[in-house]
């Protein structure tokens, strides 16, 4: 039980660095980082960055394997992430002026970010 618990932490710091590693390339793009672990009852969002009226829903993967990253983001995982940014816009005031854009960020060990802009799309 107690590997079990090593495991978990384990995952979670890895994912916490990727997301901040992620956050900070975004930055250096231009990007300000309006929310990170954005969670609803419906979903979490990694990251919601924007630049002037384009908003970006950023789902950070961290694996060994691109291959193995871009499969970890499943149709199911797409509809969550799809349903907390719904949920993020409603909030906004300015909603019908934003652009949203969904995107992948993965991180490999010992390696500078991968952008994947437009990753998938909603489907309204």
């Amino acid at each position: 039980m107690n590997r079990l618990r090593e495991k978990r932490q384990r995952a979670f710091s890895r994912g916490h660095h990727a997301e901040t590693l992620a956050a900070l390339y975004l930055m250096l793009k231009g990007y300000r980082i309006v929310e990170r672990r954005y969670r609803t009852k419906l979903g979490e969002i990694d990251i919601i960055a924007r630049r002037f009226s384009q908003i970006l829903i950023v789902e950070v993967k961290a694996r060994s394997e691109i291959e193995t990253a871009m499969h970890a983001v499943s149709a199911t995982s797409q509809r969550r992430i799809e349903a907390a940014a719904d949920l993020w816009l409603a909030r906004q005031k300015n909603w019908s002026k934003l652009s949203l854009r969904f995107d992948v960020i993965i991180t490999q060990p010992w390696r500078w970010p991968k952008h994947y802009p437009a990753y998938f799309t909603a489907r309204y």
